[in-house]
């Protein structure tokens, strides 16, 4: 019996601390960020400029779709190589109207492909325009886009450099979330959210050279690939961007990420709003698990790909089984609490102390990613885990004195004497999941002016958690798959310009031919081109500095830590 006593406790004490097995996973990929600098992702890409063509699906998008396909047209591209098809479908809004207007201000650059009978999703429409475009041989490239996004003046061009090596079938941007001043807390925590989930993991899915998905409001394809795709996106998933992604990989294509490449975009900034669309994706993740589940862990046993990489693998489950996780570890505490205290106590410390070193570095070194969005969302960003977890990080990070006042407030904490503060905090990985729930019921009732402070004290990666716990109980039950559109209203801050020059000159000298002016006009464009490709990669190689200090600070601070401490 006291035999089965101490595996038990071993069992629980291990299992604690899967619910760090997050933050360390995504440890280990910010460790990976600046090693992209090796990969040759800017280093030896080439000014290309195919002509392109960009496909929009768009239901009751009049709010939105002039900035954004106003944007496009404006962009630092040669205007001869750049076509734009709106997919209308079937909207019984004003969108009709503002797709006159751009037509008039750009004819034959825009085309209007209206679908009388729509409603079928975001795959059917695009499949409808997909038809249109790859009937003649007119595009070189494709760019699928949201109705909503912006494109920043240079992200075409720093898109389509990476197609000009045949082997990659397809480039994604970095999205970033776009209201600026006009947002709220919640479109804070995206922003922030889009560093880590983007910015920085989608870096070191390029250093794996395997990446998860594309993004959906941004991801150009070369002809070739769409081809071997079937000329036609996935309509059985909900994510139908990354079953796009992984096809194109298991063809033997490459596929990109373009950290400079800017795309703003419009997110939901009610709580509601934001687990509607979440639970979609949530769902969609599951679907491709599921799909793909001869691929995990496979190794190089998947052909000529990396998606049976044991670390992508082993990334991608981490933060599909976090609210799993963060049960688990709960469990385990609890377990321990009443059956062995001292070690209750023990394997708590340590697990804070472990989320406590991956917090500060994370968080570090995604401010140092995107300096622009974390001067504007860094609070959101040190609050991300929650209030009440940032206490226990604190209570971690400096337990000589915030035990003793604990203490003095009569709120035994001690391993000797047992306290329901202690449960409390024992059960709070599982607890912080239903209250952030909670908060979303609340959206649009008479206790609205709760939501905001219960998710800044559970934490916005527990709504991202208690959604996907939510998306799994959807699949398991079977429940019928829809596609619930967001709702945009055009909160958008202008795209960020580059301080390069333009990539025209106003005038053309008047001894030029029509022909010799073009001409002249590409080699302008090719020579801005290489000029900013350098640049992006100099960030690249400032990057790798910038994690190399922010893993120098840390060890630092936690020297320093254990010395207070002895």
């Amino acid at each position: 019996m006291r035999t089965l006593t101490v595996v038990a406790h071993t069992i629980a004490f291990v299992c604690v601390f899967f619910g760090a097995l997050p933050l360390v996973t995504a440890v280990v990929q910010f460790l990976l960020v600046g090693l992209q600098r090796y990969r040759g992702i800017y280093h030896d890409v080439r000014p290309y400029l195919p002509r392109t063509t960009v496909l929009v699906p768009a239901r009751n998008e009049s709010a939105v779709l002039e900035t954004s396909i106003g944007a496009l047209l404006t962009s630092h591209y040669p205007p001869e190589r750049l076509r734009v098809v709106v997919i209308d479908d079937a909207s019984t809004d004003d969108t009709p109207q503002a797709l006159a207007r751009l037509q008039a201000a750009a004819p034959r650059r825009v085309v209007h492909l209206r679908r009388e009978r729509g409603g079928q999703g975001k795959a059917d429409t695009l499949n409808h325009g997909l038809r249109h475009v790859l009937a003649d041989d007119w595009a070189q490239a494709v760019l699928i886009m949201d109705a909503d996004v912006v494109f920043a003046p240079d992200t075409l061009w720093r898109m389509t450099r990476h197609l000009a090596d045949p082997g990659t079938g397809a480039v994604t941007a970095y999205i970033q979330e776009g209201s600026g001043h006009r947002g709220n807390y919640l479109t804070r925590y995206i922003a922030y959210e889009y560093i880590t989930a983007q910015a920085a993991a989608r870096r070191t899915q390029n250093v794996l050279g395997v990446l998860a998905c594309l993004a959906g409001g941004a991801q150009m394809h070369s002809r070739a690939n769409l081809t071997a795709l079937g000329g036609q996106i996935d309509t059985s998933t909900l994510a139908e961007d990354t079953v796009t992604t992984f096809d194109t990989q298991l063809t033997g294509r490459h596929v990109v990420f373009d950290g400079y490449a800017l795309v703003l975009a419009e997110e939901p900034d009610t709580p509601a709003g934001l687990w509607r669309q979440r639970l979609r994706w949530a769902r969609g993740n599951f679907q491709v698990t599921r799909r793909y589940h001869n691929l995990w862990f496979r190794g190089h046993r998947t052909g000529n790909n990396r998606l049976g990489s044991w670390l992508f693998a082993l990334m991608w489950f981490a933060v599909l089984l976090t609210p799993f996780l963060m049960l688990l570890s709960a469990a385990a505490l609890i377990f321990l609490f009443y059956t062995e205290t001292s070690s209750a106590w023990f394997a708590f410390k340590a697990l804070w102390v472990v989320n406590l070193a991956s917090y500060l570095f994370v968080t570090l070194l995604s401010l140092a990613v995107d300096p622009a969005t974390a001067r504007r969302c860094w609070r959101e960003a040190l609050a991300f885990p929650g209030l009440v977890s940032c206490f226990f990080l604190a209570v971690t990070a400096a337990p000589s004195l915030t035990l003793p006042w604990l203490e003095n407030l009569g709120l035994g904490t001690t391993r000797d004497s047992p306290h329901p503060l202690m449960l409390f905090a024992y059960c709070w990985l599982a607890l912080c999941m239903p209250l952030a729930w909670l908060a979303t019921r609340l959206t649009g009732t008479w206790a609205n002016r709760l939501a905001a402070p219960m998710i800044h004290l559970v934490g916005y990666g527990s709504l991202l958690s208690a959604c996907t716990l939510a998306a799994f109980a959807l699949q398991v039950r079977g429940a019928r798959q829809s596609w619930d559109r967001t709702v945009k209203t055009g909160k958008m801050q202008p795209a960020p310009t580059s301080p390069a020059v333009n990539d025209r000159p106003q005038t053309q000298p008047r001894h030029r031919s029509p022909s010799t002016a073009q001409t002249a006009s590409i080699e302008e464009f090719h020579t801005r081109c290489a000029r900013l490709t350098a640049q992006d990669a100099q960030r690249d190689r400032a990057l790798l500095w910038w994690q190399i200090a922010v893993l120098a600070l840390i060890a630092a601070l936690m020297i320093c830590r254990q010395i207070w401490l002895v």
